[in-house]
């Protein structure tokens, strides 16, 4: 029997066996709340081919070391870098954050009045958290924003910002929402307050009104600094609505542009989920491993060089690649992900530590205020209790109604039977004039199941015909499930080295 057939496979118990916060008290803690590559690729050509120059007989003395003011001096400067970069929501480096955090509490200390530092701090807690999944940091964050909120008054941008930001990060996109404009609001010519507010209307699953924040975004007129930012951003909301090569064309040259080594890897990261999205499996590990040379924090890219090396059969630095992934940030994305290619190896032991991991990740972050229905959802319909993900992700559409949840949600309901309701939400999904513009492997892949277990075999087809081509790796445990039923329906599979 294949492993996603309308029955659960791996650990039958719930995610959460005593369910976690109700929604009703997360309600209450809401209101209480690459160019790059190509150059880099020369710059190593030309330091190979050049001729080596010998050694001088007596080499000059190296320069004497910086007085302590110099020093001194160099700190403030790259910890108002880094400063500036966190409230503008720029990457980065976790070095620089773990200083800028500790200087800044030293200042809240001293001053507890200064409510720019506790906007600084509540701001570089969810920086760190996005880096290091420390939940700790997001109920760190909550009270340093609403301190620096409390202090300054209700026009305090930096406050309003970072709270939008914290708000995104923990999934609660209608208080992102209603940050983000209240921030807009007090400084309507503020740029980084638009990346927040894209992030909560697409959440929301209003496309409209993203579109329009990237509009008006792209109109401002902002410093060479932050303009890779910008860039990426709108590589994002290209990739959403399908368009897919402006997409690369932006976050490429954002990356070719990007002012630190942590910006420019948070880039090129990106362009690395690019290129694993349209199946260029080379391209993406390309990507994902320059990435990890300029930031070895960046656990992302470690996970995507998981993601690609799984894919080119490399399968033991695969999972080398997913466990330094989780050493360095134990997410619960990157922990199923982990779980899900053990379970395609035949490795049930190891894939039940992983899914036993995830559960206690889950609690945690739950227990820190953020919003994990989609994930649990999307545990439940493959590896536990389908009518618990029915249940959850409904919840979930009627109050974040995104197109990730109606492709979670149409799967949910086809893994517990309810085929013709299921087609409904995978449609939202994957019809651009419903909303689902991405171009997506999972998604195609389950709505043609879908069809396929409604005798609609030429539609079913079509759709695992589309999952194949866009990425024929898109899941070790799905992709090879696509296959088989095409198989099946009586047409052969795309052949998966075409080119994409």
């Amino acid at each position: 029997m294949c492993a996603l057939d309308n029955r659960p496979s791996g650990p039958t118990t719930s995610l959460l066996t005593e369910s976690g916060p109700p929604r009703r008290r997360r309600r209450v803690l809401r209101r209480l709340l690459v160019v790059a590559l190509a150059g880099g690729a020369a710059a190593g050509a030309a330091l190979t081919l050049w001729p080596h120059e010998p050694e001088p007989r007596h080499a000059a003395a190296p320069p004497p070391a910086a007085g302590p003011r110099a020093q001194a001096r160099a700190r403030a400067a790259a910890q108002a870098a880094t400063q500036t970069a966190v409230l503008d929501g720029l990457p980065a480096a976790l070095p620089d954050l773990t200083t800028l955090i500790g200087a800044r509490e030293s200042r809240v200390r001293a001053q507890p009045k200064d409510a720019r530092a506790w906007a600084v701090l509540g701001a570089a807690y969810v920086e760190r958290a996005r880096r290091t999944a420390d939940t700790a940091d997001y109920p760190r964050a909550e009270r340093a924003l609403r301190t620096s909120l409390q202090v300054a008054g209700k026009g305090n941008t930096d406050a309003l910002a970072g709270l939008a930001a914290l708000a995104n990060a923990r999934r609660d996109f209608a208080t992102a929402k209603q940050f983000g404009e209240e921030a807009l609001k007090a400084a309507p010519k503020r740029w980084s307050t638009y990346p927040a507010l894209i992030d909560a209307y697409d959440g929301l699953g209003d496309y409209k009104a993203a579109r329009s924040a990237l509009d008006k975004l792209m109109a401002l007129k902002v410093g060479a600094a932050v303009k890779p930012a910008v860039m990426a951003r709108a590589s994002a909301v290209y990739r959403d609505r399908g368009w897919r090569e402006d997409a690369v064309a932006q976050v490429t040259d954002a990356a070719a542009a990007a002012g630190t080594p942590a910006e420019q890897a948070a880039y090129l990261t990106q362009a690395g989920q690019l290129a694993w999205e349209r199946g260029d499996r080379d391209d993406a590990l390309r990507h994902f491993t320059a990435a990890v040379r300029l930031d070895p924090d960046q656990s992302a890219a470690r996970a995507g060089q998981g993601r690609a090396l799984a894919a080119l059969g490399r399968t033991q630095e695969a999972l080398s690649a997913y466990q330094r992934a989780l050493a360095h940030r134990p997410a619960p994305r990157i922990t199923l992900e982990l779980a899900e290619l053990y379970e395609s190896l035949g490795m049930g032991q190891q894939a039940e530590t992983q899914y036993a991991l995830l559960q206690t990740q889950v609690r945690r972050e739950v227990d820190a205020g953020v919003d994990d229905e989609l994930l649990i959802g999307q545990y439940e319909a493959d590896h536990g209790d389908v009518e618990e993900a029915v249940q959850r992700l409904t919840a979930e559409w009627e109050q974040q109604p995104g197109v990730e949840v109606a492709d979670a949600l149409g799967w949910a309901l086809h893994r517990a039977g309810d085929d013709k309701e299921a087609l409904g939400y995978a449609s939202i999904a994957t019809d651009s004039t419903k909303g689902g513009g991405v171009r997506s492997a999972s998604y195609a892949f389950h709505r043609g199941m879908i069809e396929r277990d409604l005798d609609l075999d030429a539609s079913a087809r079509r759709h695992l015909q589309d999952a194949l081509r866009i990425n024929p790796y898109f899941s070790p445990l799905q992709a090879p499930l696509a296959r088989a039923t095409l198989t099946t329906l009586g047409d052969q599979p795309p052949n998966e080295e075409a080119p994409q």
